[in-house]
């Protein structure tokens, strides 16, 4: 089975950098509807997909991690459609903190996967920052918060890219900054803890 994290990435990519722009004033704020029902089209089914098949790669954390970035662009999204064009939302902002903390849960216990866990750090960040600008309606904050999503843009394009050409030369091609577990390692040490996994042991 193919890694799934490119696919995310690229829905993270998509998400990230549209909202981005229209956080900071790129594109005037009546286009936000078309940009979330375009990231409600695009982002959240390829993340889901990501998510999806994170879990049956045996990949708790990139199933997790995809998961929460799922539901919250998905929040985003129908909360956009539904708002006035400009306005800022206490509920969403709540939201996303929340969600910004919870991402570091996979992050934190990913950290093998330097990349991956760096990508849902700075989403975090990203969640954090945006749900502080939403619930202040102040737009210093907005400009911050759209300024990191262009970060985590060009950080999630990188690692798209990194992944997917790692998966099809089975090998890293440009750094992808793993530890132990990489592709192309001995076999028994890939498998030596299988039988204790969730789904192989008796109980979870």
């Amino acid at each position: 089975m193919g890694t799934p994290l490119p696919l995310g990435f690229i829905g993270l990519f998509f998400g990230t950098a549209a909202f981005s722009v229209l956080q900071l004033d790129w594109v005037a704020a009546d286009q936000g509807k078309i940009i979330a029902a375009a990231v409600l089209a695009f982002a959240v089914p390829v993340q889901l997909v990501a998510c999806v098949f994170g879990f049956l790669a045996r990949d708790p954390i990139a199933g997790t991690g995809m998961g929460i970035l799922t539901g919250t662009w998905g929040m985003i999204g129908v909360s956009t459609l539904l708002g006035e064009p400009g306005a800022t939302s206490s509920g969403l902002g709540i939201f996303l903190i929340l969600s910004g903390l919870v991402i570091f849960i996979p992050a934190a216990a990913g950290m093998a996967k330097k990349l991956a866990a760096a990508v849902m750090i700075l989403s975090g960040t990203r969640y954090i920052v945006t749900g502080i600008a939403e619930t202040s309606g102040i737009s210093q904050w907005m400009a911050i918060a759209g300024w990191t999503g262009i970060a985590l843009a060009a950080l999630s394009f990188y690692a798209a890219l990194a992944f997917a050409l790692e998966d099809a030369h089975h090998r890293p091609v440009i750094p992808v900054f793993r530890g132990d577990g990489a592709p192309g390692g001995d076999l028994d040490h890939e498998t030596a803890q299988l039988e204790r996994e969730a789904g192989i042991r008796n109980q979870l």
